[in-house]
């Protein structure tokens, strides 16, 4: 979904030339204090007053799938391998919208070289904005969310006891200094005279920071929250790439800020299995705001209006086979949207993102 804008538009901004931008940006937050042996992440207890339910000891036997549990969505195996755990709060089914986001903001620098060289800086860059840094924000929101997936997933790793908070809370320290190294070193590695790519990495984490945790946990907020999410997982890695190459410029802050409205939506799909515990701690995500039904209508209308949106500006641009293109990747998604998530969003929603 979202990768099918990305590819057009890296295509037709991949000739734009500027001249080189002697900054540095990236992404991720926090904002975590820590006392001699844990990091007080705490989440003020979740804010809310309500009575807060008790997670089961063990999550429900025998059903479950290996596969899901190391993607790290729902339907997963109960685990005990410790290693597997990790990488199951770290979701990474997440990670490659921010994979192609790189690869796109690459591309559209116009400097990316089929060479060694660059082909490292790339993954390392894809390593940075992916495994790291979306490891970590999704680690951190887990262990924000603890007490709503108590109620709706309760054979998730923390609320099931499967591993403890002190172990998590590591977790998310390793996570965002190694992708704030990885920055960092690769700030020096393209030779910025400004840390660019490093500060991006910074902003991103704090947002990912505010988005999860107390006082403002943006998440609360169905509308503010969920544009957040959609422009860390489009804008953010873009911006990445392209400064790592090249020069990140104006216009193409604006057009991918824009085209994060339809991540809005991508973020919306993702609510609907979270919807009795969000009622039950006073989120207002869109399902539980405006109920289903029209949360579904809002989700899909975000997606496509943007996306056919951004064809029409390709085409106004003069660029009429990208246009063309971009039409054409939006189709099928369209039809899938009304096979399964439109039919319904609570029971098809993960069968719709591997779409």
């Amino acid at each position: 979904m979202a990768s099918s804008l990305s590819t057009v538009l890296s295509m037709s901004v991949s000739n734009i030339h500027t001249r080189r931008v002697r900054t540095r940006s990236l992404l991720s937050p926090l904002s975590i204090s820590a006392t001699r042996r844990r990091l007080t992440i705490r989440a003020a207890e979740t804010d809310a007053n309500e009575v807060k339910p008790q997670a089961p000891d063990k999550a429900p036997a025998g059903s479950g799938s290996s596969f899901n549990q190391l993607l790290g969505i729902k339907g997963a195996k109960q685990e005990t391998n410790k290693w597997k755990i990790r990488l199951q709060l770290t979701k990474p089914v997440t990670w490659p919208p921010l994979v192609w986001g790189v690869i796109c903001g690459a591309a559209a620098s116009g400097n990316f070289q089929w060479n060694l060289e660059d082909v490292a800086k790339s993954i390392v860059c894809m390593m940075m904005s992916g495994p790291f840094l979306t490891g970590y924000t999704q680690t951190l929101n887990d262990y924000y969310d603890r007490e709503i997936d108590a109620i709706n997933e309760p054979y998730r790793p923390i609320p099931s006891g499967a591993i403890s908070e002190n172990e998590v809370i590591t977790q998310i320290w390793v996570l965002l200094l190694g992708g704030l190294s990885l920055a960092g070193l690769l700030d020096v590695w393209a030779g910025h005279d400004y840390p660019v790519v490093f500060y991006l990495a910074l902003g991103g984490s704090l947002l990912s920071y505010i988005y999860s945790a107390p006082p403002l946990k943006l998440k609360q907020n169905g509308w503010i929250g969920n544009f957040a999410l959609g422009a860390s997982y489009i804008s953010l890695p873009w911006w990445a790439g392209q400064a790592l190459f090249g020069t990140l410029t104006p216009d193409i802050i604006v057009l991918t800020l824009l085209y994060s409205i339809a991540g809005l939506g991508i973020a919306i799909v993702n609510d609907f299995k979270s919807i009795e515990g969000d009622r039950a701690l006073g989120l207002q995500s869109l399902p539980v705001a405006f109920g289903a039904e029209t949360a579904k209508w809002i989700c899909v209308g975000a997606i496509d209006i943007t996306q056919i949106s951004v064809a029409g500006y390709l085409l106004g641009a003069g660029k009429p086979y990208y246009a063309l293109a971009l039409l054409a990747l939006i189709l099928p998604q369209i039809v899938f949207q009304f096979q399964y998530f439109l039919k319904d969003p609570v029971k098809y929603d993960v069968k719709y993102q591997r779409r």
